[in-house]
């Protein structure tokens, strides 16, 4: 088959890419050449800047034609809108890479299935540009001007990633971890998280490349089956480092989005609730598979990291020491004044 993957060098693109050219179909990449892909063997690239229309509708249409079009990079509804224009007559498919971010947090049930009620607030603009695209694609579906699916990861991981934690996706983490030195959990650290690897999230939109008729139409979580609390998160990545688990300091999510709102924003929107979702339909039509525990994924990924020398020093953030030290004072404080005013 013929496929495009817009993006291409990111974390679950590589994972396609490996995937489709072990079947032996033809791969194309189109993104701007600026990362490093951690691929044996890249396949050929246009390069371009996708937000730039006219170019990138000029240059698809120089292209293809496509059996099936991979959006890895589509992340506001204009682009959505270039998407149509480019690929109206020129794939017989289109795969959005969407997210599980598109539902209303808290969710309606659990765990969240499909047609959960997807209102994301604009203060996490993320999800919301992402359902926003959506609503231009499924409406774009429904005309017949383009065959769609979207899947929806949630978090993914793996070589060539980074790390998740309470206040972003920076590696500096593993190195507090390592040392033994206190790592804030946010609220009570129980809420649930699902991390899986990228090779079984690319493995699913390889089953929707090659089952078009099937998937056309239909939205698929994507996403881990081993539902962890943040608590046990933190621990497991301990276990990859082969060391004990870290001293875990719990602060209220609010409070930490009232102090840090930028460094906060996707544990305040996001990280402190939830995340628990059913895989039915991925593992009926896209042959989806939960292959990979997180304790052998995460020492895969801190193995790499450590092999590439991308694990970041923790004193090169100053900020997180300042932060529990601000906690525990205002803790201790806390603490005397109600114990004063209770005599």
């Amino acid at each position: 088959m013929q496929v495009l993957i817009i993006g291409g060098s990111g974390l679950i693109s590589t994972g396609i890419t490996e995937q489709l050219q072990a079947r032996g179909d033809a791969v194309t990449w189109y993104n701007r050449g600026q990362r490093t892909a951690y691929l044996a063997e890249t396949p050929p690239t246009v390069h371009g800047d996708r937000t730039d229309f006219a170019r990138f509708e000029a240059q698809m249409a120089e292209a293809g034609p496509w059996d099936c079009v991979i959006d890895m990079a589509c992340f506001r509804p204009e682009e959505a809108e270039s998407a149509l224009r480019a690929f109206r007559d020129r794939a017989r498919h289109y795969v959005f890479c969407s997210t599980v971010d598109v539902y209303t947090k808290p969710a309606e049930r659990y765990p969240i299935v499909e047609t959960c009620e997807r209102q994301p607030s604009p203060s996490f603009p993320y999800a919301y540009q992402k359902a926003a695209c959506e609503r231009v694609l499924w409406a774009a579906h429904e005309r017949g001007d383009l065959a769609v699916t979207a899947i929806r990861p949630a978090h993914t991981y793996g070589e060539g990633g980074r790390v998740l934690h309470t206040f972003g996706f920076e590696t500096y983490i593993l190195d507090r971890i390592r040392r033994g030195m206190p790592v804030v959990s946010h609220g009570d650290g129980r809420s649930f998280w699902a991390s899986c690897h990228r090779d079984d999230v690319a493995a699913a939109f390889v089953g929707a490349v090659v089952q078009p008729q099937v998937t056309m139409g239909h939205a698929y979580h994507v996403a881990a089956e081993e539902w962890l609390t943040w608590d046990r998160y933190y621990q497991e990545l301990a276990g990859a480092l082969g060391v004990d688990g870290p001293p875990l300091v719990h602060i209220p999510t609010d409070l930490l989005g009232r102090a840090l709102p930028e460094r906060a924003m996707w544990c305040v929107e996001n990280f402190a609730y939830n995340n628990v979702f059913d895989n039915a339909a991925a593992r009926r039509d896209l042959g989806f598979c939960y292959t990979i525990p997180v304790a052998a994924g995460f020492r895969r990924l801190v193995d790499w990291l450590d092999a590439q020398d991308q694990i970041e020093p923790a004193e090169a953030y100053p900020f997180y020491d300042r932060v529990i030290e601000a906690w525990e004072r205002l803790g201790a404080g806390f603490a005397v004044e109600l114990a004063a005013s209770d005599r």
